[in-house]
């Protein structure tokens, strides 16, 4: 694989840029494993994401009934249209644009090396539509803080936010020495199975975003240090609110809250604020 993506690229006169995430998978037995994880069937639309010259694409292709291919890089969108011709495969949708700011067409199935710069706001992106399942390859640090669970050193606010948007499957680790040109890091490839959706406010989000600067401090600590995340009040205001939360919860470190109890918290927070200032 290491030959034909030189010789494609070479022939083309395209150098890859690690700095947007062109770092291309040149190993078989990855792209196979990926492609098994997903369980393609003829009625499966697949998204991908960094499409790139299609070393996923044409398999994917070959195994969906429709492949929607987004590639930001308007020189290898070409190459990999290019291919796609002379391949005769006529099931691939390539769009040429950034996917953090298109609007999908409608997909079931998302397989995809994800460009990893975009990983957190494509993931929450995809997270919002409805599909069956998702196939993606993450950075492995990524990846570790994608399936902590609270107690884990990797326990983090990506991990809460993926507690309540899906069941989250690491299935195998992937080497930097499969890619060209070679990342600094290793990858791992997760799968994603979307869940009923709990409804929270943006209070909730400024509750976890203010936790998790100081994880390592107790609850009550971290929300004192970082309460401008969530409200302006002075330091005995904050005193007073934190004091009339759940102090079991308060008690405890940031890293070893479950998420549902940030839930909770975040709702007690939100009704002692509206009392506060009714």
């Amino acid at each position: 694989m290491l030959s034909e993506t030189l010789k494609i690229l070479n022939k083309e006169g395209i150098k890859l840029d690690k700095r947007k995430g062109q770092n291309y998978l040149i190993d078989n037995k990855v792209l196979s494993q990926i492609i098994q994880s997903a369980e393609l069937s003829i009625n499966d639309t697949v998204l991908e994401i960094g499409a790139g010259i299609g070393t996923l694409t044409i398999p994917l292709a070959k195994n969906a009934g429709k492949v929607i291919a987004i590639e930001q890089d308007k020189r290898i969108a070409a190459i990999l249209i290019k291919r796609l011709d002379k391949l005769n495969i006529s099931n691939v949708d390539v769009i040429v644009g950034d996917a953090t700011k298109l609007d999908f067409p409608k997909f079931n199935k998302v397989v995809s090396n994800l460009p990893y710069k975009i990983s957190s706001p494509i993931t929450f992106k995809i997270l919002e539509k409805k599909f069956d399942s998702a196939i993606l390859m993450y950075q492995l640090e990524f990846a570790e803080r994608m399936i902590a669970k609270s107690g884990d050193s990797n326990y983090s606010r990506l991990s809460v936010m993926m507690h309540f948007y899906a069941e989250v499957e690491m299935l195998f680790n992937v080497s930097k020495d499969v890619f060209f040109p070679k990342p600094k890091i290793s990858s791992a490839v997760i799968k994603l199975t979307p869940k009923n959706k709990v409804e929270f406010n943006e209070l909730f989000l400024k509750v976890t975003r203010a936790l998790f600067q100081h994880k390592r401090k107790k609850v009550r600590n971290a929300l004192m240090d970082s309460f401008h995340e969530i409200n302006d009040l002075d330091k005995n205001e904050r005193k007073i609110i934190i004091s009339k939360l759940d102090q079991n919860i308060m008690d405890k470190r940031v890293i070893m809250i479950e998420p549902d109890s940030i839930l909770k918290l975040s709702k007690e927070l939100e009704k002692l604020l509206k009392e506060y200032y009714n």
